[in-house]
């Protein structure tokens, strides 16, 4: 592991402000990524600036808005009474990553900022274009069965790891982020970028800006929703294929559709057709084949 320099921050608009000035130092959180991919000689940042202590942490709900501070563990949100009972995806989303060890200590923030599973990148003695631009891609041609279909090219065809984020694209939240220039939010199906021709480019965040909360639109197909995860084994496994729907249901009849799908893609993909298709139609077996074969075909 590269020597760095450690720094206990002093408040949000201090560190963003300084941030902006320095190409080699990162945030630390949970850490239980960041911390592994040092240790695998993968990042090798200058410093890092610990900023648990500096983020807001909360759950709070106006009309029907509820903000979950970044800074909250995967564990607090997946349990909390607000997130249960109206975005249930989200908490199955929670509850179905990691272990519960890692949930105790990983933020909601440092979820999102997860860097791919992708083995060829956490290895360095593979080319790995996430890693080092221009140097190549060895999963391509290699042990692809986990890997990404959609959104890849010829750089990189490595899988986005998070499955909140697939339930939180589902559910098209909004990430309230600072940096330097100040504070804005990010529509999340905006945020993310697909790793295609700049594999080291994976979301909209400028150097230094911090994810500081997640807001989420209470509506009735975030209530009726569930979050299903394929995978090889049954806990602390990633996704094969995952899916996040949300139906909103006037007897057999579905009037919204909301629907990402995980473990598939460089990034969490929401398929906007799909959830236009259900509009109106029955919920019936021919319509949910009609939707998959829609799906595949996309």
């Amino acid at each position: 592991m590269q020597v760095f320099r450690f720094k206990t921050g002093d408040s949000v608009e201090s560190e963003v402000q300084d941030f902006g000035s320095s190409e080699g130092a990162m945030y630390l959180a949970g850490g239980t990524t960041m911390l592994d991919l040092m240790k695998l000689d993968v990042l090798r940042p200058d410093s890092l600036v610990h900023i648990s202590s500096l983020v807001h942490k909360g759950i709070e709900r106006s009309k029907d808005k509820i903000l979950v501070s970044a800074g909250m563990t995967m564990s607090d949100v997946a349990e909390h009474a607000l997130i249960v009972e109206n975005f249930p995806m989200v908490s199955e989303a929670l509850l179905l990553s990691a272990s519960p060890q890692i949930r105790n200590m990983a933020t909601i923030g440092g979820n999102l900022l997860q860097r791919t599973r992708c083995p060829y990148y956490r290895d360095v003695t593979y080319r790995c274009n996430k890693r080092e631009t221009g140097s190549g891609c060895d999963a391509i041609g290699g042990v692809d069965r986990m890997m990404a279909v959609l959104g890849t090219s010829e750089k990189c065809i490595a899988t986005h790891p998070s499955d909140l984020a697939v339930s939180l694209s589902a559910l098209a939240a909004v990430v309230h982020a600072q940096g330097a220039r100040g504070k804005r939010t990010i529509p999340i199906r905006e945020f993310y970028i697909a790793y295609g021709e700049d594999p080291i480019a994976e979301n909209i965040l400028e150097n230094g800006e911090l994810i500081t909360a997640i807001e989420l639109t209470i509506k009735p197909a975030a209530k009726n929703s569930l979050y299903l995860k394929v995978r090889d084994r049954a806990s602390y496994e990633f996704a094969l294929s995952s899916a996040a729907v949300g139906l909103e249901l006037e007897e057999d009849t579905i009037r919204s559709a909301s629907i990402a799908l995980g473990g598939v893609g460089t990034k969490p993909w929401f398929v906007a057709e799909v959830e236009s298709f259900f509009v109106d139609r029955k919920t019936t077996r021919g319509t949910i084949e009609k939707a998959a074969t829609r799906l595949a075909k996309k």
